[in-house]
């Protein structure tokens, strides 16, 4: 199951007037037929979330089919477990479907990571410097242009970012790791990568700015 997405351990009420969450607390922590229906209402309603999510990143990770819709129905499960476990953490500080939509966007994105490795395709260790430049917004015309562009970037990436940036940079930017892959394989979360991505082509960047690659408004517009 995906990790929690960050709820409290306070017994929570739904806001002032919210008659709909509260009946979703009340249907779910309740018993028999009426509880049951309430779980049924639920689950499609994370299945729903679950594959619009789905398909819009499977792209990436060359998904369809039976196995988009495997992926979709273990997120909505999984989502649907969390969610009944964690009645007593809602706080009421947003509805509670959209409170509960954050649990099937999270098991879709630790599902969809695991997926990408099972059959990857790609190595950390690879490293395919030639995709760099467009990334930049540098498109040289001469030959000899792109490979002292390269030569710039390699120096750059191994003096400038920190080893941890440096695993990340390669790994998406070089290897095209889908990001989601990405953070179940660094036992991390999606914002920390993004982060780490930020904090990297902000270096790199000023790199080129430094060597005349580029110049301070087109890196500041990148």
């Amino acid at each position: 199951m995906a990790a929690d997405p960050g709820l409290g351990d306070d017994q929570a009420t739904p806001a002032s007037g919210d008659a709909e969450s509260a009946e979703w607390l009340r249907t779910l922590g309740g018993a028999g037929v009426e509880r049951e229906a309430a779980v049924e209402r639920l689950h499609a309603i994370l299945l729903r979330v679950a594959g619009n999510e789905v398909r819009r990143r499977a792209p990436r990770l060359r998904l369809a089919g039976p196995e988009l819709d495997d992926v979709a129905h273990q997120a909505a499960a999984d989502a649907l477990l969390a969610v009944i476990a964690k009645l007593g953490e809602f706080r009421g500080e947003s509805r509670f479907t959209t409170w509960a939509y954050k649990f099937a966007v999270l098991e879709v994105s630790a599902k969809l990571g695991r997926h990408f490795w099972r059959n990857p395709g790609v190595s950390l260790e690879g490293e395919d410097w030639e995709r760099l430049p467009d990334r930049f917004g540098f498109d040289p015309a001469e030959r000899c242009e792109r490979h002292d562009l390269l030569a710039t970037l390699r120096r750059a990436v191994d003096e400038e970012l920190t080893e941890r940036q440096r695993q990340i940079f390669v790994a998406i930017v070089l290897n095209g790791v889908p990001t989601d892959a990405l953070a179940v394989e660094l036992d991390t979360n999606r914002n920390a990568i993004y982060k780490a991505m930020f904090d990297a082509r902000r270096k790199l960047r000023a790199a080129l700015v430094a060597r005349g690659y580029l110049d301070i408004g087109t890196s500041r517009r990148s």
